[in-house]
């Protein structure tokens, strides 16, 4: 997912649950992030015999960031559905329990910083520089995410989730 040298450091993942009816193939997944933001690029584009989307890797060199998206489906996305749905059945609106409830299928959409090169060519480690987990929170922008993830929304009908907080991001 990144060029020889660099490093990358995993931020957060977002989950966009659906039924696996509206499973979108590779050219629309491409299609909508592309219009999404020409900031992006779709690279590693997988997909079945079918032209069914597998998983791609969005670059987005503007913003420091790529994410990589994954394709699950199964009995593990059905259980975290349900679970999901009665954890939130009272903050959802009777659509959306519903829709959450029928979810069998999930994007799996991980967000990943660029981190610049630290040129600590002496191993001095922490000990004279900053937290960098403080730095790297500072310098990231969540924007190219959020505009991944309301595509893929968009295109699945699905819902988008946030594991971190819990939420769902409607």
């Amino acid at each position: 997912m990144n060029s020889d040298g660099e490093q990358l450091a995993w931020r957060e993942t977002y989950f966009v649950l659906f039924s696996t009816e509206r499973r979108p193939t590779m050219a629309k997944v491409e299609k909508a992030i592309s219009r999404a933001s020409s900031r992006l690029r779709v690279t590693d584009l997988q997909s079945t015999e079918d032209g069914l989307f597998i998983s791609a890797v969005v670059q987005a060199p503007e913003d420091n960031a790529a994410m990589e998206i994954s394709y699950e489906a199964g009995e593990s996305v059905v259980e975290q559905s349900t679970d999901l749905a009665q954890k939130l059945r009272k903050q959802l609106d009777g659509d959306q329990l519903a829709q959450l409830i029928r979810a069998d299928a999930r994007l799996d959409v991980m967000h990943f910083e660029r981190l610049a090169d630290s040129g600590d060519q002496y191993d001095l480690g922490d000990e004279f520089g900053d937290d960098d987990d403080e730095l790297l929170d500072e310098s990231l922008d969540p924007a190219s995410l959020i505009t991944v993830v309301d595509a893929l929304t968009q295109i699945t009908r699905g819902l988008a989730f946030d594991p971190a907080s819990g939420d769902l991001m409607v």
